[in-house]
């Protein structure tokens, strides 16, 4: 264990510390969503909407690697900042070391096995004959070549938690400025269609992994790979504590899947192209939220180990009051904004342009309880709490979600479909006040009892 060196969190207030994470964290974020959009508006005008619904139909395959990216690198990043505030510098070395290598192979793996059964996972996914040909471009590139953003976007983590969240945004904008420069030359020059928008996603990840190995050459750098041995209960800790990443993002495949293949049923094509849209702007925000917990992330970790107690309380309710704040103001945006919003990716019909704002309008709602839920999910997996973060990740975005996707549109058609994640939001943070109520007063109690 080495004592000989102070950490920045050391020098500074828990508000100064959350504001140099939030903003670089949030910054990198967005333009990182608004890359998103660009690259919608971009195949929107130049392919049409039904190369747009194809993208979306194959998004999940990107989602479940950015998942697994998550799933390593947030467990392995938490264990990392926990054993930086116990001043235990080794074991923090043999996290980060063992996390990459385990990120790298598994990504490899599941991209080469699904290529073996890539047509019949594109049908799987929702496409018709309509969607299938750009879906299945879009989705090819992504297996064969994900390893290299899976590296990228766990490597973001860990300089992060290294103390060193301007370099990540570096690398976000990186990413984001690269991304549009390289698909606008593949669309309008080259004419690529879907299998160079694809392609620039990987070679923007390439670059801006690049960005990130400057880190290393830093004399504040801790991340330096060293040798280490299989320890399964390590590796156990790392993936039970990373799980609810995980579940975020295949959350994100479980939402998308399910809201497709239901307005594919109820509205076709049209349907599943206005629900592109819509993810779209959803993705900035998501991503938004994301910045604003992985902020926070850091901070509660690295408190943690260190057993400040007060810091680390003081951090999570800094997050939670920063994201309902951000909450309102996201819905008071769209709810103006939608039309602007929608009109932006193209010339759809008139279908497609209604159910998106419609849509939109509906579903912001959520916003008023995402964040929150973002946060308190990240706050207990930070502690090691890995079952709350489970059911909240769970919960929000496949049990409660997926029951309500399936038995709304019933009773109201396709407002239920719209309706089924603002409801989900809602009834997650019932639980968790009612949960984190129960905690506080258990601790109340114990401190009570010790004190007698």
């Amino acid at each position: 264990m080495n004592t000989n060196w102070s950490h920045p969190l050391e020098q500074q207030t828990v508000r100064q510390a959350f504001i140099r994470y939030l903003v670089p964290s949030i910054l990198g974020m967005l333009v990182v969503g608004f890359n998103f959009i660009i690259d919608g508006i971009m195949v929107g005008h130049k392919l049409g909407s039904t190369a747009l619904a194809g993208i979306g139909i194959a998004s999940p395959v990107y989602t479940l690697f950015v998942a697994m990216s998550l799933w390593i690198g947030m467990g392995g990043a938490t264990l990392y900042s926990t054993h930086m505030g116990e001043k235990d510098l080794l074991k923090a070395k043999q996290i980060f070391s063992k996390s990459i290598t385990i990120i790298l192979l598994a990504t490899l793996v599941i991209g080469l096995t699904a290529f073996s059964f890539k047509d019949a996972l594109v049908y799987a996914l929702g496409a018709n004959a309509e969607t299938f040909p750009h879906a299945a471009d879009y989705m090819n590139i992504m297996l064969l070549f994900g390893f290299v953003f899976t590296i990228e976007n766990a490597l973001s983590i860990f300089v992060r938690n290294d103390g060193n969240p301007n370099t990540s945004m570096y690398a976000q904008i990186t990413f984001a400025v690269a991304n549009i420069v390289i698909n606008y030359v593949m669309l309008y020059i080259l004419e690529w269609g879907v299998r160079g928008v694809a392609l620039g996603t990987i070679i923007s990840a390439f670059l801006a992994l690049l960005v990130l190995l400057t880190h290393f050459f830093k004399k504040t750098n801790h991340l330096t790979f060293t040798r280490f041995k299989w320890n399964w209960k390590l590796l156990s800790a790392i993936a039970l504590i990373g799980f609810p990443s995980f579940l975020a993002e295949l959350g994100m495949s479980v939402f998308s899947v399910s809201h497709n293949v239901s307005l594919e049923r109820i509205a076709g094509t049209d349907g599943v192209a206005s629900f592109t849209v819509l993810n779209y702007i959803h993705g900035v925000v998501l991503l938004a939220f994301l910045g604003l917990a992985s902020a926070a992330q850091p901070l509660i970790s690295y408190y943690h180990g260190a057993k400040q107690r007060d810091r680390e309380k003081q951090a999570v309710r800094l997050a939670g009051w920063t994201a309902g704040i951000c909450g309102v103001l996201l819905l008071l945006i769209v709810q103006v904004g939608a039309p602007y919003f929608v009109q932006i990716f193209g010339n759809f019909s008139s279908a497609v342009t209604d159910n998106a704002i419609y849509g939109l309008r509906i579903f912001t709602f959520a916003y008023l309880f995402m964040g929150i839920n973002f946060v308190m999910s990240t706050y207990f997996q930070s502690i090691g709490n890995a079952k709350m973060a489970i059911w909240i990740t769970a919960a929000r975005e496949m049990i409660i979600m997926v029951a309500l996707i399936a038995l709304l549109p019933a009773f109201f058609g396709i407002t239920g479909i719209w309706l089924a994640v603002p409801l989900s939001e809602l009834l997650v943070l019932i639980s968790i006040t009612i949960y984190y109520r129960k905690r506080s007063l258990a601790e109340r109690l114990n401190q009570l009892s010790i004190h007698n």
